[in-house]
């Protein structure tokens, strides 16, 4: 009988040996339940093949195909990445919706005397809780934000947070950004599903009784959009704001982007949509900087020309509560490491 499942919590907690995502590769790359891994009982051309057959044949002829197909792919997993289980393995099958695919797979488990069982509802059910936790249920937890201009050092300082004790939410790891119009990374970014399982799981482990600092983004992270609920408790919440120079920014936001630095040619396309924005003259002196090399001149300009007045304009919408500006001369991992204990102690005492 399928086991139902309420909450992430008790989905988290499910009490099985491996979570098996039977779906199809692509299905699975788009989001999936955390840890599960990806036995395809159909590939992506064999889904595609038995999803025509239904419509131009008929259901009848697209389930046996079907059947044939996962009873031959359901042997290759049992024979190959299953083959080291021994009798007492309890495995946790699910595909879209809990149906045929996940039913016939568990089912062939069962016979060899594998204690399996399914999803009731399958991933359908995963990703309404998923909805539920971040989109219909309010957030417990009290945001702090890190704030600051560009090139403050922000993420570094949010990880040594972290290693310090305090609870923290890193979005720019989970959206696989730097949340900039410089700031892709060089891995693709996750789908929305993906990011907002990844959101969810990581709210879900955090103390609502003690406060988590969250770096300060706008409501999306390249392409992807932070959830309402989250987005607004993050415009309520208090700010701690980490100030610098313009020279030390320059020096590391050099080092922290030397990535980007690397590639001059996709650096400049990125410049060019700042057009629209700043106009071809200030546009066309970065690209200056950036052929002669001069890359902490650039970041310079960069920040005096474009990001620190986009900041100011942002900041001057909303009145936020701020509880320390915290002013350092130096953002070597020294620097941040300082910084991030001065911000722990404040933490410690709200």
């Amino acid at each position: 009988m399928p086991t139902n499942f309420t909450s992430l919590a008790q989905l988290r907690d499910h009490g099985f040996d491996t979570v098996i995502d039977v779906r199809s590769p692509s299905e699975y790359a788009e989001d999936h339940v955390p840890g599960a891994i990806n036995l395809p009982v159909l590939s992506d051309a064999e889904r595609a093949e038995v999803g025509t057959i239904y419509k131009q044949d008929s259901p009848f002829t697209a389930r046996k195909r079907g059947a044939a197909l996962v009873a031959r792919n359901a042997a290759d997993h049992i024979e190959q990445s299953l083959s080291h289980h021994g009798g007492g393995w309890k495995p946790l099958v699910y595909c879209w919706r809990g149906g045929q695919r996940s039913g016939s797979f568990t089912g062939i488990l069962q016979q060899i005397g594998w204690r399996a069982d399914t999803i009731q509802g399958g991933y359908q059910t995963y990703r309404k809780l998923v909805q539920t936790a971040l989109y219909e249920t309010p957030l417990p937890h009290r945001l702090i934000l890190l704030d600051g201009n560009t090139g403050t050092a922000k993420t570094d300082i949010l990880s040594h947070l972290n290693q310090l004790g305090v609870q923290t939410l890193d979005l720019e790891g989970m959206a696989g950004h730097r949340g900039s119009l410089l700031g892709s990374t060089p891995a693709r970014q996750p789908s929305q599903k993906g990011f907002e399982t990844r959101l969810a799981l990581a709210l879900g482990e955090l103390d609502p009784d003690r406060p988590v600092v969250v770096e300060a983004e706008s409501s999306k992270i390249g392409q992807l959009i932070l959830p309402p609920q989250l987005w607004l408790n993050m415009r309520e919440a208090a700010r701690i704001e980490v100030s610098a120079s313009l020279a030390t920014r320059a020096t590391y936001l050099t080092q922290a982007y030397a990535d980007i630095i690397a590639d001059p040619d996709r650096l400049a396309q990125r410049l060019q949509p700042l057009r629209v924005h700043r106009g071809h003259e200030m546009v066309d002196g970065w690209l200056r900087l950036l052929q002669d090399g001069s890359f902490e001149d650039l970041a310079t300009a960069l920040m005096a020309q474009h990001y620190d007045p986009a900041y100011a304009k942002s900041r001057n919408v909303h009145e936020h509560e701020v509880i320390a500006t915290l002013d350092t001369d130096r953002l070597d991992n020294p620097g941040q490491v300082d910084l991030a204990r001065r911000i722990a102690e404040l933490i410690s005492e709200r």
